[in-house]
């Protein structure tokens, strides 16, 4: 059972580290274009956002 559990994460892993990874992009895109428009709230949102995808890449990756 645990064999078939860790094969299980290991593809849900395979199928959600890209969606992260991509995530990860467009919030960075959102943060380049509030910090040119010195749009503060947005550029604390978009701080808030990457640490939590961070944290999703984290935990997936392990």
């Amino acid at each position: 059972m645990k064999h078939v559990m860790e094969t299980l994460r290991k593809r849900e892993a395979e199928e959600r580290l890209p969606v992260i990874r991509l995530e990860i992009d467009y919030e960075l895109v959102t943060l380049h274009d509030a910090i040119l428009a010195q749009d503060k709230e947005q550029i604390k949102a978009s701080k808030v956002r990457l640490t939590e995808l961070r944290k999703q890449l984290i935990e997936w990756s392990s």
